[in-house]
């Protein structure tokens, strides 16, 4: 058996992009010519892999292109080739293969063994067939032993990290940033403790560009915890510090930003997104956004400009163009989600944004604003036909992670339990794919 499953993988280097089939050429031989699957070359090779070559299958071969590969963080790719990822690389790469030859017109959606072990996902649309975040670009590559089709993207199996023990980790930890991210990440360092961790780890909720301030201007803290992706410029800090700082980006969960009115608003149940941006900047009145609605003063409470949720917002909504929102009437503005959410309980005519664990927490004394139709819960965030769902990740430093052992493994313990505790904090959680990745990228920084 474990011969086979090598074989297997070492069919994922013969993928050509032509589209001309081979049927007098096995899917190996196939491989011999074809410098767009370099790459996936290259990983068989450090899989050591190449030299079992020849059975008579059949197989289908899910081949991932050199793009797709490109797209995974350079890093990742240096751990797979090395020795210490060469188990997880071989996990991979038979992620990709599935016994028996099937030719896309008879591909159904559901799932699939793979010779890795785990499921794969397909899905069969008007749009083409997708194998779990992966588009089919290149179908029905016949060989003499199977058929391939080619992909856009690397699949992952699910990823294990090595268990971590908390009462065997010492040394305190600092961690520091959004509002958002705030409730899982303390919630995360309370199941630590909780577990055994006897040393100290500071959550300050400072917002995402304070947090980002902290890491990589002063590089006083471990963790940065961020509603939003690191910018470039903030990367430029990092890197300016002494000794550099190259951030690692770990995706911990999903947040559904939640538009939100007091319990006794009864008229604002659905805006469109164009009234949405009238409700934060120019209407004066409710009337001013809807003629039947009340000819009362809109209050306004919202997250500051140094939070990545007043970021995310004004993206979404005022295609990043601050000016609009700021110059609104009434605007109150704060770091502390807290402090948004009892303004907007204040009054009947108060309206607000804030995470979607902020929102849940209050039970009956909000209600969340539908946009578009859409009401924000897992299917819509997950989907993406809510309007407004966004990741939410922690960032951290190889170099942090070797010299303080105690932030790798807080990281490791995060990630394995970040689905649960992002559904008790009342977030969403990660995808699969992004949670996957972020286990990679722990690995290729320890």
């Amino acid at each position: 058996m474990k011969r086979l499953v090598l074989l297997l993988a070492v069919l994922l280097l013969v993928v050509p992009v032509a589209g001309v089939a081979a049927q007098d050429q096995t899917i190996v031989d196939v491989a011999a010519g074809n410098a767009d699957f370099s790459t996936l070359v290259a990983l068989v090779e450090a899989a050591g892999l190449v030299d079992t070559l020849k059975s008579d299958g059949p197989f289908t071969v899910f081949a991932p292109t050199n793009a797709a590969f490109a797209a995974l963080p350079a890093p990742v790719v240096d751990y797979l080739t090395s020795e210490a990822g060469k188990d997880t690389l071989t996990s991979i790469l038979t992620y990709h293969v599935v016994a028996g030859k099937v030719m896309s017109a008879d591909v159904t959606s559901g799932d699939v063994a793979s010779v890795e072990g785990d499921a794969i996902s397909l899905t069969v649309s008007d749009a083409g067939v997708r194998v779990e975040n992966a588009a089919v670009v290149t179908a029905d590559i016949e060989a003499s032993n199977g058929v391939i089709h080619a992909i856009d993207a690397v699949i992952l199996p699910d990823i294990e990290l090595p268990a971590v023990d908390p009462l065997v980790v010492e040394g305190d930890i600092v961690t520091a940033g959004s509002s958002t991210v705030f409730p899982l990440s303390e919630a995360m360092a309370a199941r630590f403790g909780a577990e055994g961790y006897t040393g100290t780890i500071t959550v300050d909720s400072i917002g995402t560009g304070a947090g980002f301030e902290r890491f990589c201007v002063n590089g006083e803290t471990d963790i940065s915890n961020a509603s939003r992706a690191i910018k470039q410029e903030e990367k430029d800090a990092c890197a300016a510090l002494n000794p550099a700082r190259t951030p690692i980006e770990f995706r911990v969960g999903t947040d559904g930003l939640a538009v939100v009115v007091n319990s006794a608003n009864d008229f604002v149940r659905d805006v469109t997104v164009e009234e949405l941006a009238a409700i934060f900047s120019t209407a004066q009145t409710w009337a001013d956004v809807r003629a039947e609605w009340p000819n009362e003063t809109i209050r306004r409470f919202i997250p500051g400009t140094d939070s990545g949720t007043f970021d995310y917002f004004v993206e979404a909504v005022f295609n990043k163009d601050r000016a609009p929102i700021l110059a609104a009437s009434n605007l109150q503005l704060s770091e502390d989600d807290n402090v948004l959410v009892q303004g907007v309980e204040s009054s009947p005519y108060a309206v607000g944004f804030f995470g979607y664990a902020y929102y849940q927490a209050e039970g009956d004394k909000l209600r969340a604003v539908a946009i578009n139709g859409v009401t924000p819960n897992f299917e819509t965030v997950e989907s993406g036909t809510y309007k407004l769902a966004r990741p939410l990740f922690i960032y951290s430093d190889a170099g942090i992670i070797a010299a303080k052992p105690q932030v790798g493994s807080f990281i490791s313990f995060y990630l394995t339990n970040a689905t649960e505790e992002a559904n008790n904090v009342g977030y969403f959680p990660a995808s699969a794919v992004a949670l996957n990745l972020a286990k990679l990228n722990l690995l290729a920084a320890q």
